[in-house]
Protein backbone atom coordinates (compact mmCIF):
# COMPACT_ATOMS: atom_id res chain seq x y z
CA UNK A 1 0.00 0.00 0.00
CA UNK A 2 2.81 2.37 0.83
CA UNK A 3 4.16 1.71 -2.38
CA UNK A 4 1.70 2.10 -4.06
CA UNK A 5 1.23 5.63 -2.10
CA UNK A 6 4.01 6.28 -3.51
CA UNK A 7 3.89 5.99 -7.29
CA UNK A 8 0.29 7.96 -6.63
CA UNK A 9 2.03 11.06 -5.49
CA UNK A 10 4.64 10.73 -8.33
CA UNK A 11 2.30 10.56 -10.88
CA UNK A 12 0.20 13.76 -9.80
CA UNK A 13 2.35 15.78 -7.92
CA UNK A 14 6.06 17.16 -8.62
CA UNK A 15 7.83 15.49 -6.66
CA UNK A 16 11.17 17.76 -5.89
CA UNK A 17 12.45 15.21 -3.52
CA UNK A 18 12.43 12.34 -1.15
CA UNK A 19 12.93 13.26 2.27
CA UNK A 20 13.74 11.39 4.94
CA UNK A 21 13.46 12.22 8.82
CA UNK A 22 13.29 10.72 12.58
CA UNK A 23 9.65 10.71 14.13
CA UNK A 24 10.08 10.51 17.98
CA UNK A 25 6.74 8.71 19.40
CA UNK A 26 6.93 9.54 23.48
CA UNK A 27 5.22 6.67 24.90
CA UNK A 28 3.27 6.56 28.75
CA UNK A 29 4.55 3.04 29.02
CA UNK A 30 6.46 0.05 28.49
CA UNK A 31 5.18 -2.54 26.13
CA UNK A 32 4.70 -0.60 22.93
CA UNK A 33 7.01 -2.38 20.38
CA UNK A 34 10.55 -0.59 20.27
CA UNK A 35 9.35 2.03 23.29
CA UNK A 36 12.73 2.74 25.31
CA UNK A 37 14.02 5.44 27.62
CA UNK A 38 16.56 6.86 25.86
CA UNK A 39 18.58 10.39 24.90
CA UNK A 40 17.19 12.27 22.08
CA UNK A 41 20.04 14.69 21.08
CA UNK A 42 18.03 16.83 18.63
CA UNK A 43 15.59 17.23 21.17
CA UNK A 44 18.00 17.60 24.09
CA UNK A 45 16.07 15.65 26.76
CA UNK A 46 15.45 11.65 27.77
CA UNK A 47 12.24 10.59 27.05
CA UNK A 48 10.22 7.19 26.93
CA UNK A 49 9.56 6.65 23.26
CA UNK A 50 9.40 5.04 20.26
CA UNK A 51 11.52 5.95 16.54
CA UNK A 52 10.73 5.72 13.67
CA UNK A 53 12.38 6.54 9.64
CA UNK A 54 9.87 7.90 7.79
CA UNK A 55 10.43 8.86 3.50
CA UNK A 56 9.00 11.40 2.90
CA UNK A 57 7.58 12.90 -0.87
CA UNK A 58 8.15 16.46 -1.22
CA UNK A 59 7.88 19.67 -3.40
CA UNK A 60 7.29 23.32 -2.43
CA UNK A 61 3.07 22.66 -3.22
CA UNK A 62 2.80 18.68 -1.60
CA UNK A 63 4.73 16.91 1.11
CA UNK A 64 3.20 13.40 2.63
CA UNK A 65 5.22 9.90 3.80
CA UNK A 66 4.95 7.27 1.77
CA UNK A 67 7.18 4.77 3.86
CA UNK A 68 8.38 4.03 7.55
CA UNK A 69 10.85 1.75 9.15
CA UNK A 70 10.48 1.23 13.02
CA UNK A 71 13.88 1.25 15.17
CA UNK A 72 14.23 -2.02 17.24
CA UNK A 73 17.10 -1.61 19.79
CA UNK A 74 19.57 -4.51 20.70
CA UNK A 75 17.64 -4.26 23.99
CA UNK A 76 14.21 -5.29 22.77
CA UNK A 77 15.20 -7.84 20.55
CA UNK A 78 17.21 -9.82 22.99
CA UNK A 79 13.90 -9.92 25.11
CA UNK A 80 12.42 -13.27 24.23
CA UNK A 81 9.65 -12.69 26.69
CA UNK A 82 8.74 -8.90 25.04
CA UNK A 83 9.20 -10.11 21.40
CA UNK A 84 7.16 -12.62 22.05
CA UNK A 85 4.57 -10.68 23.98
CA UNK A 86 4.59 -8.06 20.43
CA UNK A 87 4.66 -10.73 17.76
CA UNK A 88 8.25 -9.98 16.42
CA UNK A 89 9.09 -11.86 13.48
CA UNK A 90 12.02 -14.42 14.08
CA UNK A 91 13.76 -13.16 11.11
CA UNK A 92 14.08 -9.51 12.25
CA UNK A 93 17.71 -8.52 14.27
CA UNK A 94 19.16 -5.68 15.98
CA UNK A 95 20.00 -2.08 14.09
CA UNK A 96 21.44 0.90 14.80
CA UNK A 97 19.48 3.90 13.70
CA UNK A 98 22.03 4.69 11.31
CA UNK A 99 21.12 0.80 9.57
CA UNK A 100 17.45 1.83 10.09
CA UNK A 101 17.71 4.62 8.06
CA UNK A 102 20.02 3.26 5.42
CA UNK A 103 17.53 0.05 4.92
CA UNK A 104 14.53 2.60 4.87
CA UNK A 105 15.71 4.83 2.10
CA UNK A 106 17.35 1.65 -0.18
CA UNK A 107 13.73 0.26 0.13
CA UNK A 108 12.12 2.97 -1.03
CA UNK A 109 13.98 5.13 -3.44
CA UNK A 110 15.77 2.42 -5.30
CA UNK A 111 13.63 -0.67 -4.56
CA UNK A 112 10.59 1.05 -5.45
CA UNK A 113 11.63 1.93 -8.85
CA UNK A 114 10.58 5.48 -8.31
CA UNK A 115 11.15 8.62 -9.87
CA UNK A 116 15.05 9.40 -9.45
CA UNK A 117 15.14 12.36 -7.38
CA UNK A 118 17.33 14.10 -5.14
CA UNK A 119 17.09 11.89 -1.56
CA UNK A 120 17.60 14.61 1.47
CA UNK A 121 18.57 12.82 4.62
CA UNK A 122 17.36 14.85 7.58
CA UNK A 123 18.10 13.67 10.99
CA UNK A 124 21.18 15.04 13.22
CA UNK A 125 21.19 11.62 15.32
CA UNK A 126 23.30 8.92 12.58
CA UNK A 127 26.79 8.64 11.63
CA UNK A 128 27.02 10.50 8.67
CA UNK A 129 30.01 9.06 7.52
CA UNK A 130 28.79 5.28 7.82
CA UNK A 131 25.64 6.64 5.96
CA UNK A 132 26.96 7.66 3.39
CA UNK A 133 30.00 4.92 2.54
CA UNK A 134 27.62 1.89 3.21
CA UNK A 135 23.86 3.11 2.20
CA UNK A 136 23.97 6.23 -0.18
CA UNK A 137 23.80 4.22 -3.84
CA UNK A 138 26.27 6.99 -5.72
CA UNK A 139 23.26 6.84 -8.59
CA UNK A 140 21.05 9.00 -6.50
CA UNK A 141 21.97 12.56 -5.61
CA UNK A 142 22.06 12.94 -2.10
CA UNK A 143 21.85 15.74 0.26
CA UNK A 144 22.41 15.03 4.16
CA UNK A 145 22.34 17.00 6.98
CA UNK A 146 25.77 16.79 8.99
CA UNK A 147 26.84 18.28 12.62
CA UNK A 148 29.49 20.51 13.54
CA UNK A 149 31.81 17.96 13.85
CA UNK A 150 31.70 15.80 11.36
CA UNK A 151 35.25 14.78 10.36
CA UNK A 152 35.94 15.57 6.43
CA UNK A 153 39.18 16.36 4.76
CA UNK A 154 39.44 19.07 2.08
CA UNK A 155 39.97 18.81 -1.28
CA UNK A 156 39.15 22.44 -2.33
CA UNK A 157 41.73 24.66 -4.22
CA UNK A 158 40.11 27.79 -3.17
CA UNK A 159 41.40 26.77 0.30
CA UNK A 160 44.82 26.04 -0.73
CA UNK A 161 46.07 26.77 2.56
CA UNK A 162 43.98 23.82 4.05
CA UNK A 163 43.75 21.53 1.40
CA UNK A 164 44.41 17.80 2.67
CA UNK A 165 43.59 18.89 6.10
CA UNK A 166 41.39 16.71 7.86
CA UNK A 167 38.82 19.25 10.21
CA UNK A 168 35.21 19.67 11.40
CA UNK A 169 32.97 20.16 9.24
CA UNK A 170 32.13 23.49 11.37
CA UNK A 171 35.49 24.54 11.22
CA UNK A 172 35.86 23.87 7.57
CA UNK A 173 32.84 26.24 7.31
CA UNK A 174 34.31 28.78 9.38
CA UNK A 175 36.96 28.74 7.17
CA UNK A 176 34.96 29.27 4.15
CA UNK A 177 33.54 32.44 5.30
CA UNK A 178 33.92 34.76 2.74
CA UNK A 179 32.82 32.08 -0.38
CA UNK A 180 29.57 33.20 1.26
CA UNK A 181 27.20 34.19 -1.62
CA UNK A 182 23.72 35.16 -2.22
CA UNK A 183 21.48 32.14 -3.14
CA UNK A 184 18.01 33.25 -4.69
CA UNK A 185 15.06 31.05 -5.56
CA UNK A 186 11.35 31.37 -6.34
CA UNK A 187 9.08 28.59 -5.04
CA UNK A 188 6.12 26.92 -6.69
CA UNK A 189 3.47 27.82 -4.16
CA UNK A 190 0.17 29.89 -5.78
CA UNK A 191 2.18 33.22 -4.18
CA UNK A 192 5.45 32.56 -5.60
CA UNK A 193 7.56 33.76 -2.61
CA UNK A 194 10.98 34.78 -3.55
CA UNK A 195 13.47 33.48 -0.77
CA UNK A 196 17.37 34.45 -0.20
CA UNK A 197 20.00 32.68 2.02
CA UNK A 198 23.59 33.11 1.97
CA UNK A 199 25.65 29.67 1.20
CA UNK A 200 28.72 28.68 1.03
CA UNK A 201 29.71 25.28 -0.59
CA UNK A 202 33.63 23.61 -0.33
CA UNK A 203 34.68 20.84 -1.70
CA UNK A 204 35.63 17.81 0.33
CA UNK A 205 35.98 13.90 1.21
CA UNK A 206 35.64 11.38 3.85
CA UNK A 207 38.36 10.77 5.83
CA UNK A 208 40.06 7.56 5.43
CA UNK A 209 39.85 5.40 8.04
CA UNK A 210 41.80 2.11 9.22
CA UNK A 211 44.84 2.77 6.75
CA UNK A 212 42.22 2.81 3.53
CA UNK A 213 40.81 4.81 1.33
CA UNK A 214 37.05 6.35 1.32
CA UNK A 215 35.22 4.56 -1.43
CA UNK A 216 33.00 6.93 -1.80
CA UNK A 217 33.82 9.84 -4.46
CA UNK A 218 34.26 13.62 -3.64
CA UNK A 219 31.50 15.72 -1.56
CA UNK A 220 30.68 19.21 -1.49
CA UNK A 221 30.13 20.86 1.98
CA UNK A 222 27.28 23.03 2.06
CA UNK A 223 26.64 25.96 4.94
CA UNK A 224 23.57 27.79 4.62
CA UNK A 225 23.04 31.01 6.68
CA UNK A 226 19.70 33.12 6.20
CA UNK A 227 20.31 36.30 4.54
CA UNK A 228 21.34 38.22 7.05
CA UNK A 229 23.86 35.99 8.38
CA UNK A 230 22.75 35.89 11.49
CA UNK A 231 22.01 32.26 13.63
CA UNK A 232 23.38 29.14 13.50
CA UNK A 233 24.60 27.57 10.13
CA UNK A 234 23.20 24.58 8.55
CA UNK A 235 25.66 22.06 7.67
CA UNK A 236 24.89 19.85 4.70
CA UNK A 237 26.93 17.30 2.62
CA UNK A 238 26.28 16.02 -0.87
CA UNK A 239 27.37 13.83 -4.16
CA UNK A 240 25.65 16.68 -6.21
CA UNK A 241 29.08 18.81 -6.66
CA UNK A 242 28.26 20.58 -9.80
CA UNK A 243 24.79 21.72 -8.36
CA UNK A 244 23.85 25.61 -7.73
CA UNK A 245 23.82 26.95 -4.49
CA UNK A 246 20.60 28.08 -4.60
CA UNK A 247 19.15 23.91 -6.04
CA UNK A 248 20.95 22.83 -2.98
CA UNK A 249 19.48 25.30 -0.74
CA UNK A 250 16.51 25.07 -1.92
CA UNK A 251 16.48 20.89 -1.60
CA UNK A 252 17.34 21.47 2.50
CA UNK A 253 14.66 23.35 2.91
CA UNK A 254 12.15 21.72 1.85
CA UNK A 255 12.84 19.27 4.97
CA UNK A 256 11.61 22.63 6.45
CA UNK A 257 8.56 21.51 5.14
CA UNK A 258 8.31 18.48 5.72
CA UNK A 259 8.84 19.31 9.66
CA UNK A 260 6.21 22.18 9.16
CA UNK A 261 3.28 19.60 7.60
CA UNK A 262 3.76 17.06 9.88
CA UNK A 263 2.83 19.48 12.26
CA UNK A 264 0.18 20.78 10.56
CA UNK A 265 -1.32 17.82 8.93
CA UNK A 266 -0.11 14.47 10.31
CA UNK A 267 -0.87 14.97 13.71
CA UNK A 268 -4.18 15.88 12.98
CA UNK A 269 -4.33 12.87 11.08
CA UNK A 270 -3.06 11.12 14.27
CA UNK A 271 0.42 9.77 12.84
CA UNK A 272 1.46 9.07 16.24
CA UNK A 273 -1.81 8.40 17.79
CA UNK A 274 -1.50 3.99 17.88
CA UNK A 275 -2.71 2.30 21.06
CA UNK A 276 -1.99 -0.89 20.08
CA UNK A 277 1.42 -2.84 21.48
CA UNK A 278 2.01 -5.35 18.29
CA UNK A 279 4.44 -5.16 15.70
CA UNK A 280 2.05 -5.86 12.99
CA UNK A 281 -0.84 -3.21 14.14
CA UNK A 282 1.58 -0.36 14.01
CA UNK A 283 2.49 -0.16 10.48
CA UNK A 284 -0.89 -1.17 9.64
CA UNK A 285 -2.25 2.16 11.18
CA UNK A 286 0.47 4.39 10.17
CA UNK A 287 0.13 3.47 6.48
CA UNK A 288 -3.54 4.50 7.03
CA UNK A 289 -2.23 7.93 8.66
CA UNK A 290 -0.26 8.25 5.84
CA UNK A 291 -2.28 8.15 3.22
CA UNK A 292 -5.04 10.33 5.42
CA UNK A 293 -1.73 12.80 5.16
CA UNK A 294 -2.03 12.90 1.49
CA UNK A 295 -5.36 13.41 1.41
CA UNK A 296 -5.61 16.47 3.11
CA UNK A 297 -2.51 17.63 1.46
CA UNK A 298 -3.58 16.89 -2.31
CA UNK A 299 -7.16 19.00 -0.88
CA UNK A 300 -5.19 21.68 -0.12
CA UNK A 301 -3.58 22.46 -3.62
CA UNK A 302 -4.82 25.09 -5.13
CA UNK A 303 -5.97 24.01 -8.82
Amino acid sequence: MRQALAHHLAAITHVQAWVARLLIIPKSGQHSVGVERQFFPSLGQVLNAQRAIGVWAASDVVTAPVNWRLHLTQTWLEDHRRRSQVAIPDGIGPETLTECLGEACLETVPTWNLSLRPLVVDTGEIEVATFIQEFADPGIPLLVRADAGTSLTITDPLLPASEGQTLPADQIMAMARDLRRPASWTDRRPDSARHTHLAATVRVTLPATGGSAPHYGELTLLGVEDAGGRGRTQLWLTNMTTAQPALLVRLTRLADKVDADFTDISEGVGMRDFTGRSFGGRPRHITLASAAHAVVALSRRTP
